[in-house]
């Protein structure tokens, strides 16, 4: 009976934290641009554009840079990562001219969410690797997207999206492995994966959608349109009862 009820309080899972040595000759950015698939460069095209959207509408200072190089380790200054995706809150105010971001150099600070879409030509980097990357870097949330679901089946996947997140004492966690929503703290917003498409909504269910600055000036055009609309049906039905008004008066003084 006792080893029964030990097996039944064992958990379904366990978190495992272990500290990762540097590993400057692994961790060095490739020279020139990595090719992107069709469906990486869309999915990180459209997630930038939702970015730039939120940003714009922040009250604070916010940049969006897709494949930055970001560079953590002054010793070795070749060592980093270029997300597909990040936000940099305050970006340099250099930021245009830079070539990459050195953490080590004043007004440079990690960026403190990053997006990761998983590539099928080297899908288990995504799922193994990067995230002792992102520990070293600082960033404080880093989602992973499979939207081919490439990812290795013995690293437990494939699963549509993955959250790293970095906890008070500095520890890195996955804090979520699957095909749910999930809350972002950065953002303060639901981040959701559908097929291949990755959107960000202000509720769980996704019905509060954001939307890029061209959805958005489209939405206010239609906006624009129906309160126009609106108003002209309400003049003609002013300018009806104002000539049946008129009719009465005339044909009460006859």
């Amino acid at each position: 009976m006792q080893g029964m009820l030990s097996v039944m309080l064992t958990p379904a899972t366990v978190a495992i934290r272990y500290p990762v040595r540097p590993s400057p000759e692994a961790w060095i950015l490739p020279e020139g641009t990595v090719p992107e698939s069709p469906v990486h460069d869309e999915v990180a095209e459209g997630l930038k554009l939702l970015l730039r959207a939120w940003a714009t509408r922040s009250p604070s200072k916010l940049r969006i840079a897709r494949n930055l190089a970001i560079r953590f380790d002054e010793q070795n200054p070749r060592v980093g990562i270029d997300p597909d995706v990040c936000v940099l809150a305050p970006p340099p105010d250099d930021l245009d001219e830079l070539g990459s971001l050195c953490l080590w150099k004043p007004g440079h600070t990690p960026p403190p969410l990053c997006f990761e879409i998983v590539s099928t030509s080297h899908p288990n980097k995504d799922y193994v690797a990067i995230q002792d990357r992102y520990a070293a870097l600082g960033t404080r949330e880093l989602f992973v997207f499979d939207p081919m679901l490439a990812g290795p089946k013995s690293l437990g996947g494939p699963v549509p999206l993955q959250l790293w997140r970095r906890d008070a004492s500095g520890g890195y966690d996955r804090v979520h492995f699957g095909a749910e929503p999930i809350f972002s703290e950065v953002l303060g917003a639901w981040v959701i994966a559908e097929g291949r498409s990755l959107f960000i909504a202000d509720d769980r269910e996704g019905t509060q959608r954001w939307l890029d600055e061209a959805a958005l000036q489209r939405a206010e055009a239609v906006r624009a349109r129906a309160e126009a609309d609106q108003e002209r049906r309400a003049r003609e039905a002013l300018e009806r009862e104002l000539s049946a008004l008129k009719a009465r008066v005339t044909l009460g003084s006859e």
